[in-house]
């Protein structure tokens, strides 16, 4: 049975980071097949993961509009078929797993029935792989649209600041709002200079009554990475981060069989 982690967070917090690291992970340990699905209007996934893009659903949502309101065929198949088609061409496929990115939220030439079916269709496709990752934008706007299948576990990735612990609260309550299925939500503090966090953050984090998975340190090397545009996959075993984040999700036990 298919398993979906979603990472969510406000923009700097590393969610990408972490979100493509995580399919490293799982990918590495070999914990079965992963789709990798970016769902984060500013479409950076592939490029944590090193990976091309050329296209996203947002752009085929967009072709079919614009073919259903012209009256032209879709060469003679049906809206079924051709969104079935055009997803899996949009898909990038690399070893040991493959990517689906998203692209911009549905606008002004939102075409409702390709909307659905694109949904159905994402989420028929999500079955085929043990595994769904989903870097996700702080609003969770395409899980609360049901765009993406139910979640497993949701990570929700702050920096260790009292604003920063307060965005993660409201990205954890907008969970009771959503019609899409959340099962596990935990913390994730990164960028953490020393052992701990200072107290006042760990009040806030207990006020709030969310459960801390950890906290990732401050590790230079990550933005050494972000400054030269390395793929954030190809950061050293020994790196802090890494090591971090790798015992972070040991402590899951992560198994998609």
């Amino acid at each position: 049975m298919t398993k979906t982690i979603a990472v969510a967070g406000k923009g700097g917090t590393g969610k990408t980071s972490i979100a493509a690291l995580t399919i490293d992970y799982l990918v590495r340990n070999k914990k079965g097949t992963v789709l990798a699905i970016d769902a984060d209007p500013s479409t950076n996934l592939n490029l944590a993961l090193g990976v091309p893009l050329t296209e996203t659903i947002g752009d085929v949502r967009e072709e079919t509009a614009t073919i259903a309101s012209s009256g032209r065929p879709l060469g003679g198949m049906s809206k079924w078929d051709y969104l079935d088609l055009r997803i899996n061409e949009a898909l990038v496929e690399q070893p040991g797993f493959d990517l689906l990115a998203m692209g911009r939220p549905e606008g002004p030439g939102c075409y409702c029935a390709a909307n659905n079916i694109l949904r159905s269709s994402i989420d028929r496709l999500s079955n085929a792989y043990d595994w769904v990752v989903i870097d996700n934008e702080a609003g969770l706007e395409h899980l609360s649209r049901r765009t993406t299948r139910d979640v497993d576990i949701l990570l929700v990735v702050s920096d260790p600041t009292l604003r920063g612990i307060l965005a993660a609260s409201r990205v954890a309550e907008l969970v009771n709002e959503l019609r899409t299925a959340v099962g596990a939500v935990y913390l994730i503090v990164n960028r953490v200079n020393g052992q701990t966090l200072p107290d006042t953050v760990l009040r806030t984090i207990e006020e709030h009554r969310l459960q801390l998975l950890g906290v990732l340190p401050f590790d230079p090397t990550v933005g050494e990475f972000d400054a030269e545009g390395k793929p954030i996959v190809q950061l050293p075993a020994e790196a802090p981060f890494r090591r971090s984040l790798e015992a972070i999700l040991a402590s899951l036990k992560l198994d998609g069989h």
